[in-house]
């Protein structure tokens, strides 16, 4: 746009606006400070005011104008608010988005629960700067290198690399990124103290992110864990062999070192309750998991020799002797179920049975998961479903199996398993280990109003309770376990709420959807 020196004088939304001549009237308001909605300016190419949003009303005129396209004249009175204006924008951003095909976030960021920007960390791992990959995943993710290790990368599944060849390698990149600074304390400096304090209930992914994320804001915070070592199901739950000790430690160490307290063997409902933590603390964060194995719900369940998944994983984790036989059944067909399976083959079992009501296909844990299992030696037994454990003198001696096929879909999609009439088999089997899912043990936490599953019910975009001032997250409020990525972003977002709740501010949230 040509400018000369000529003054002229605009009048917008009732303030007085000088200009130079040859401006238009989107320069005009922008440069004193009034805001024009705009899509497609940009003052470095040709204008044509294409999206049709900058519209305008002026006095004495019977049409709207696009500010940055229409030259501003001296003496123009403009209008940028006014009713037809707004009805007009709302016009055009509905004709916009009817043809709207892109993305406003990549696949795979909107992909992972926790939004991390996997295009910005790969893209940075590419030239070399990993402390900066390492920082910006941090932004999201504060325990990378565990989740680098353990997570079933949705991001992947939507990488669109993969229409070309396959996805690109994000969480393994996470992983080696976050390897190159293990521990490093360097990425985040707390904001200066609030004088406010948070306690958290339980030191797993999601209470440790939560406690990071408070603690950056300037909170005191102290994470109690019914435990030996933080790191709940990512330390109980997954195995040395896929998850190390030393690297998840070494992440909680450098939480650790923020100044968050960390204190171990307190369970609520034993050593705490919870009025005595709301009484003591501005704020109480419940994130205790899911602990308890779901049972199998057949007869000959209470004997000897049945043990529930994330127990028996648990006990092996903490080096208790566990005596599970020479051969042994693992019921489920998730992670949960892969790794009692694999885990069993390194206690020396011999045969390793994994028993599932639909197909190879149908399981839920990750490939690499079932593939490394079946080399393992673990046998396959698809299609199959417990209906009796047989015993002899109280102990496990066998299984009895309802053979399965599969019928018309549930209302996942999934096709749903049905039984074969008439069609049986028994295994002779040592123990059992039943990994069919999971859910909260609420001891300790009855004053909090619970769902009809037994989980607690908390809000879903402010994480409050029933409680004054207690929220929860994880998998204590979710129906079932869920994977470790979504306990994280969960924290991350209750973190926000505990902040605006400590600062005294609304934590009402207005759903946006891009």
């Amino acid at each position: 746009m040509s400018v000369t020196n000529v003054e002229i004088k605009l009048t917008i939304n009732g303030r007085e606006a000088i200009g130079q001549k040859g401006q238009t009237i989107l320069e005009v308001a922008q440069s004193v400070g009034i805001d024009i909605p705009t899509l497609c300016h940009d003052e470095r190419v040709a204008t044509y005011g294409a999206c049709g949003i900058c519209v305008v009303e002026v006095e004495g005129a019977n049409k709207l104008f696009r500010a940055c396209s229409t030259v501003a004249a001296d003496g123009m009175v403009v209008h940028t608010e006014t009713p037809r204006i707004l009805k007009c924008r709302e016009s055009a951003l509905d004709l916009l988005l009817s043809d709207h095909t892109g993305d406003c976030l990549a696949p795979c960021t909107l992909a992972c629960p926790a939004h991390t920007d996997c295009q910005g960390y790969v893209n940075l791992i590419a030239d070399g700067e990993y402390a900066a990959a390492h920082k910006l995943i941090m932004e999201k993710v504060p325990l990378p290198s565990s989740i680098g290790r353990v997570c079933p990368h949705p991001c992947e599944d939507a990488c669109r690399r993969e229409l070309v060849e396959e996805p690109i390698a994000i969480a393994t990149l996470k992983r080696f990124a976050a390897d190159q600074h293990l521990g490093a304390t360097y990425v985040s400096t707390p904001d200066e103290p609030t004088g406010k304090s948070v306690a958290i209930i339980g030191g797993g992914p999601g209470g440790l992110s939560a406690a990071y994320f408070l603690r950056l804001r300037g909170h005191d915070v102290v994470v109690f864990d019914a435990m030996p070592h933080m790191g709940g199901m990512l330390r109980y739950g997954i195995p040395e062999y896929r998850l190390p000790d030393s690297v998840l430690q070494a992440e909680i160490d450098a939480i650790e070192k923020l100044g968050v307290k960390l204190q171990n063997n307190v369970k609520i409902g034993r050593d705490l309750t919870l009025d005595e933590l709301r009484e003591k603390y501005d704020a109480v964060l419940v994130a205790v998991g899911a602990w308890t194995s779901v049972g199998l719900r057949c007869p000959g369940e209470e004997l000897e020799g049945v043990f529930g998944g994330i127990d028996f994983l648990r006990d092996v984790a903490l080096g208790n002797t566990v005596e599970i036989g020479d051969k042994v059944a693992i019921v489920g067909g998730g992670n949960t179920a892969m790794d009692a399976c694999r885990v069993a083959v390194r206690l020396g079992a011999s045969k390793v049975y994994n028993i599932y009501r639909r197909t190879k296909n149908e399981m839920p844990a990750e490939e690499i998961e079932i593939i490394e299992a079946e080399e393992e030696g673990v046998i396959f037994k698809n299609l199959t479903n417990p209906i009796e454990v047989v015993g002899d003198n109280g102990k496990v001696s066998a299984v009895r199996l309802q053979v399965m096929e599969l019928g018309e879909p549930d209302e996942s999609g999934r096709r749903s398993p049905v039984a074969v009439e008439g069609k049986e088999e028994v295994i002779d089997i040592d123990s059992i280990i039943v990994a069919i899912g999971q859910k909260t043990d609420s001891v300790g936490l009855e004053a909090l109003e619970h769902t009809r599953w037994k989980t607690i019910k908390a809000d879903e975009h402010t994480f409050l309770t029933n409680l004054d001032k207690v929220f929860a997250i994880g998998d204590a409020t979710n129906d079932g376990a869920d994977i470790a990525i979504t306990a994280i972003a969960e924290a991350g977002k209750a973190a926000v709420m505990i902040d605006k709740f400590l600062c005294g501010e609304d934590l009402h949230v207005k759903s946006i959807s891009c």
